[in-house]
């Protein structure tokens, strides 16, 4: 005998109803959402910040913002892809804003510690980045060259490749962990 919804259809619908719920502010369905995303959403934010107590606090703070946006999510994409995104920007968002709050001061005691290497210091080095930077995917090298070798902001990227600020983001993250991984850092 066939069922009626195959499994996969039924947990969809059960997650879209405990959604309608949570966006009607039943407090109860929202824990809910907390409980079946809290897991990958604090290991996006681990992932994303190497620190564990970092991860916990913005695991927390995506859930606060998931709580005030839930009535913007419109059913267009999965829940579960909606809170990701979100996660994204919440810990980009922090990363900003620690960048503001973080003063570096240097000593100019030393002027030498500010001079760029000779290119030809280590060829090694410089053949390696490039190398990486090549063997990048598409997206994610045009993103990364555009945004941390050009300075570009990620709204005239996203304007210029027809894709979302969002997309842009994430595919420098994506660019920046794979080179941190080709280069063994």
């Amino acid at each position: 005998m066939l069922a009626e919804n195959p499994p996969a259809v039924q947990g969809t619908a059960v997650a879209d109803l405990t959604v309608r719920r949570a966006q009607e502010g039943d407090a109860t369905a929202f824990e809910q959402l907390y409980r079946d995303n809290a897991g990958r959403i604090y290991a996006l934010c681990l992932r994303m910040s190497g620190d564990s107590t970092k991860a916990q606090e913005l695991t927390q703070d995506v859930f606060v913002r998931a709580w005030e946006k839930l009535g913007t999510f419109q059913g267009g994409s999965a829940f579960s892809t909606w809170l990701h995104r979100l996660a994204v920007n919440v810990v980009l968002g922090d990363r900003r804003s620690e960048g503001v709050r973080v003063h570096r001061i240097y000593s100019t005691d030393e002027p030498e510690k500010f001079d760029r290497p000779a290119r030809d210091s280590d060829p090694g080095t410089v053949m390696d980045l490039e190398r990486a930077i090549g063997q990048l995917p598409p997206g994610a090298r045009a993103v990364f060259v555009l945004h941390d070798v050009e300075g570009y902001r990620h709204e005239e990227i996203a304007t210029m490749q027809g894709t979302a600020v969002g997309t842009c983001k994430a595919q420098l993250h994506r660019a920046r962990r794979l080179l941190r991984e080709a280069l063994g850092r």
